[in-house]
């Protein structure tokens, strides 16, 4: 797998993990709280779940990848914490394959 691969691959993966997050936040949290139905935090959370930890071996693959510094990661990692935080970071990622495929002249 080339960089530029594995960095779009992080980039899909982070945007369904936000949307995701997103889903789990302002649907199934609220569902489970407010309108006592706590099998749409399971369903949504679980999702969520899987997909943050597909999302972390894909960062570690692109970062191996990329030759990423340890803070370009933890950048990465800790936007993936925060709500919409998937998505103010896609730029720089989208950036960041088009660097990696100008490196590799590909």
């Amino acid at each position: 797998m080339k960089a530029k691969d594995a960095i779009h691959r992080l980039r899909v993966i982070g945007l369904i993990e936000g949307i995701s997050f997103l889903l789990l936040m302002g649907i199934a949290m609220p569902l489970k709280y407010i309108w006592d139905m706590p099998m749409a935090v399971k369903v949504v959370g679980w999702a969520h779940g899987v997909l943050f930890i597909g999302f972390c071996i894909l960062l570690l693959v692109a970062m191996i990848l990329a030759r990423w510094s340890f803070a370009r990661g933890a950048l990465f990692f800790v936007a993936a914490l925060i709500p919409f935080g998937p998505f103010l970071v896609d730029k720089r990622l989208r950036v960041y394959a088009d660097e990696a495929e100008a490196a590799t002249g590909a």
